[in-house]
């Protein structure tokens, strides 16, 4: 039977994680995209704002 993901983590053994983010046809959450130049830089902030809040709900 599948588990939750909390009850997977232990924050004991492993208390920092690496988020990754999985994107498709090429899009970028942050960086600069080599194929069309473009900078998704200003993404960066908004997502370490956003786990900042969610840890803190915990």
């Amino acid at each position: 039977m599948p588990q939750s993901r909390k009850s997977q983590i232990s924050l004991i053994d492993t208390p920092y994680y690496h988020c990754v983010s999985r994107c498709v046809r090429h899009s970028y959450l942050c960086g600069e995209d080599k194929f069309t130049g473009q900078s998704y830089e200003h993404r960066r902030a908004w997502v370490e704002e956003r786990l900042l809040l969610l840890i803190s709900q915990e």
